[in-house]
């Protein structure tokens, strides 16, 4: 049913239809009536570079039919700026629209342009308090879907822009994981928030994350706290990979704690096959080849058969033939 044919507001244009190709297109889209409509309208005010109160009611209507098309998330967020539009009433608008198309990238895209330009306008004396309901409404977003990789990506943003790196963002992190010690992205945003300044140009004083000593202990005990915690968890076995990569440190000083859940002196009673995978390369290290065929069989043929081929790709590496 046409809402802007009719309307007397948009009397003045004339809407420029969808070119499929001529009166005949071998594979026109099947766009609704009223999609089509909105669209052909939005077609005529950017050809007409205008911007007005009108056209931000329009994209957002075309927004609740369509969020991901990032065309009408550009003008609209064009108009906003073009009108002087009140940019915290746009974010009360856009808490409604990410609650409801979770998935949504362009959404975060735009918030990252309207916090910016709210920072610009009003100074570092409202940072304290955008930064706060920013983050207040991330850990909203997580209450629906804790493994949001957009949220996630936006949060990490939020670090970055505000200098949120010691405003207990590790204490966020540990929240996450006390809900779910197995949520990767939680540890992901660990590492970036304890390595972030160092790793990252121009993204803050350039403190050192685990290449300083407290803080590499500090964070391998984590890690080994949570392993304790759930031993079949991948993530925090990752972690200490990372802390191990980033560090130099040889994988031979995790040995003990490794074989606290696995050893080959009781094959029978492995707790973690992640402790394995790490035993095979600490064994390799230490130039135990045969030692490390036999963890890697185990992985193969007991404890991770459904990765055989990529456990006898490993030993292959070893230079010790698949059996």
């Amino acid at each position: 049913m046409p809402q802007y044919a009719e309307n007397p507001a948009w009397a003045d244009v004339v809407p420029l239809p969808t070119d499929e190709g001529g009166p005949n297109p071998l594979a026109a889209i099947a766009y609704s009536d009223d999609y089509s409509e909105t669209m052909a309208y939005l077609r005529a005010v950017m050809a007409a570079h205008e911007h007005s109160p009108r056209v931000l009611e329009l994209t957002e209507d075309l927004i609740d039919m369509n969020p991901a098309h990032y065309t009408v998330w550009l003008y609209r967020a064009e108009t906003l700026l073009a009108i002087g539009a009140d940019l915290r009433e746009e974010l009360e608008w856009l808490n409604e629209v990410a609650l409801t198309h979770q998935k949504n990238y362009q959404i975060w895209h735009h918030r990252n342009l309207i916090v910016d330009k709210l920072c610009a306008e009003h100074g570092a004396q409202s940072d304290e308090g955008l930064w706060k309901a920013e983050c207040a409404f991330v850990e909203a977003m997580f209450d629906r879907d804790a493994k949001n990789y957009h949220v996630w990506s936006y949060r990490q943003w939020l670090v970055r822009r505000f200098g949120l790196w010691d405003k207990d963002e590790l204490g966020f992190t540990e929240r996450m994981l006390q809900r779910d010690i197995r949520n990767n992205s939680a540890w992901n945003h660990r590492w970036f928030v304890v390595n972030g300044r160092e790793d990252m140009a121009n993204a803050g004083d350039g403190k050192p994350g685990v290449s300083d000593p407290d803080i590499r202990a500090r964070e391998i005990k984590f890690a080994q706290d949570a392993i304790a915690k759930t031993p079949q968890n991948q993530s925090p076995w990752n972690y200490l990979r990372g802390v191990a990569r980033k560090t130099g440190m040889s994988l031979v000083h995790l040995k003990g704690f490794a074989e606290q859940y696995a050893s080959l002196r009781e094959p029978d009673v492995v707790r973690s096959s992640f402790a394995l995978d790490l035993l095979a390369d600490v064994y390799k290290e230490e130039k135990k080849m045969e030692e490390a065929r036999q963890v890697l069989d185990l992985l193969a043929r007991r404890y991770d058969p459904i990765r055989k081929n990529y456990w006898e790709y490993r030993k292959g590496l070893l230079g010790v033939a698949a059996a």
